[in-house]
């Protein structure tokens, strides 16, 4: 009995393709802008064809989202337990991922197509883009006693979200450039526990 002939590996897959096309992503949103970031530019710029780029994102708004915002790496912002270190790690990490230049030219093109898009996105890219998970890991980790059991973490990211746009996208217009060790200290002092005011009784002598 003869044996069946074996099947002959197919092509391998190209790797590079991928970084290739977000690369390009990313260079055509800072030299053109938001609009002309088309897929059919991506394809010329890159040199990967315009099929092989749609086969891996479904539209260019998606294309640019993940070369914009691909998420915050788990390593720079794992928690340690102490709460300040962590809120520093976390917020620099949040302001560099807002501030790269082809997040910024990317910024108020993706905003206007979330408003008038009419569907809505899915939950994985908010979670990729708020990193609100790993912001709640973070207070999770904390000791004991050092987050107020009453504070709503979503109102406090929020609060933060708002700083970080604020520094990144409209420093311009605010013309404050503050360190980044105030943000951190605001956001303590919103999660610090309140003192409950001791309460005395007062007597008629």
């Amino acid at each position: 009995m003869t044996e069946p002939a074996r099947r002959r590996p197919g092509r391998p897959r190209d790797t590079s393709i991928d970084e290739r096309a977000l690369a390009s992503t990313r260079e055509l949103l800072v030299q053109r802008g938001f609009d002309a970031t088309t897929i059919q530019a991506v394809a010329g710029h890159s040199g990967v064809h315009a099929s092989a780029i749609y086969r891996r994102w479904g539209s260019r708004i998606e294309l640019i989202e993940e070369a914009t915002f691909p998420g915050l790496s788990p390593l720079s912002v794992r928690p340690t337990g102490d709460l300040r270190r962590d809120l520093r790690r976390f917020i620099r990490a949040y302001v560099a991922a807002f501030d790269a230049p082809a997040a910024r030219a990317a910024a108020a093109g993706l905003l206007a197509h979330y408003q008038t898009g009419g569907r809505q996105r899915p939950p994985e890219l908010y979670l990729r883009v708020s990193a609100r998970p790993q912001f709640q890991d973070i207070l999770c980790a904390a000791p004991a006693g050092s987050v107020d059991p009453a504070v709503d973490p979503d109102d406090v990211f929020d609060l933060l979200l708002g700083a970080v746009l604020t520094r990144t996208l409209l420093f311009n217009a605010t013309a404050r450039r503050r360190p980044i060790e105030r943000t951190v200290e605001m956001i303590l002092r919103v999660l610090q526990p309140q003192a409950v005011p001791i309460r005395t009784e007062s007597h008629d002598q």
